[in-house]
């Protein structure tokens, strides 16, 4: 995978950076995103491939992107297809940081020193250059405004953000409402986007414990006592990982 191009997590960790105040918006949920967006990218590049609600390795060889690479090599190690709902749910300590320092190193963010409460130290990232935010932003504004399916990398980042509630901060108050609508609309537009998109929102549901279930055919009954299937949603915040508040970093 040549780095000309800048990945699905990058993209969606610049998307949540405000340009004013350096911090990321719904950080809980945005490490879930840039998980899912993970398996997003290493399908783009013929990787893995859904299989049901599952991730399957089609090809293990190494992208050329260290993270990519070692999410790849973890997913190999499964052995066996795994469900991106638990592959989300999972442990993903400091991977927030780890794209974060990336994008610092390409020279697209800088960091800044600084204090919570005048106590605890917090790094802020500016942004060194918002007109990559713009070209970004830009692309989801045009699949919004033109209603024309927009290529699987712009629909799978559509519905990332999506997921993990980006709407209100990318196109916020009444009068993004419809705005965010569509936003929403654009998940149908890519399978793999979609099906990473729903178990990054079933993660914050607290549902990761019980496989997708399809929905009964139009005319037929539950049987007695059945449980519906739980409807994906989001904005529901997570419970913060044991250790989370060690430290402050890039809230």
């Amino acid at each position: 995978m040549g780095r000309s191009r800048r990945t699905l997590p990058e993209e969606l960790l610049l998307l949540a950076l405000d340009p004013a105040t350096g911090t990321t918006a719904q950080p809980q949920s945005l490490d879930l995103g840039l998980a899912g967006a993970q398996l997003v990218e290493l399908a783009l590049a013929g990787r893995i491939a859904p299989d049901g609600d599952r991730i399957a390795v089609v090809a293990p060889r190494p992208t050329g992107d260290p993270t990519l690479d070692c999410a790849l090599e973890l997913l190999r190690r499964r052995g066996a297809p795994v469900r991106a709902v638990n592959w989300i749910g999972g442990p993903r300590l400091g991977l927030r940081q780890t794209y974060l320092s990336h994008l610092e190193r390409c020279g697209m963010v800088h960091a800044v020193a600084g204090q919570m409460c005048g106590v605890l130290p917090t790094t802020r990232y500016q942004a060194t250059d918002n007109e990559i935010s713009r070209e970004i932003r830009a692309r989801l504004d045009s699949a919004i405004r033109t209603g024309v399916p927009p290529d699987p990398r712009t629909a799978a980042l559509a519905a990332l953000a999506h997921a993990v509630g980006l709407g209100k901060h990318l196109y916020p108050g009444n009068e993004g409402r419809s705005s965010r609508s569509r936003l929403r609309d654009l998940i149908r537009h890519d399978p793999m986007g979609g099906l990473v998109a729903h178990a990054v929102m079933d993660v914050q549901n607290g549902v990761a414990a019980q496989p997708r279930r399809s929905p009964a055919p139009a005319g037929r009954q539950a049987a007695p006592g059945a449980r519906p299937a739980p409807e994906p949603a989001h904005g529901v915040p997570m419970q913060p990982r044991r250790g989370s508040m060690a430290r402050a970093v890039a809230h």
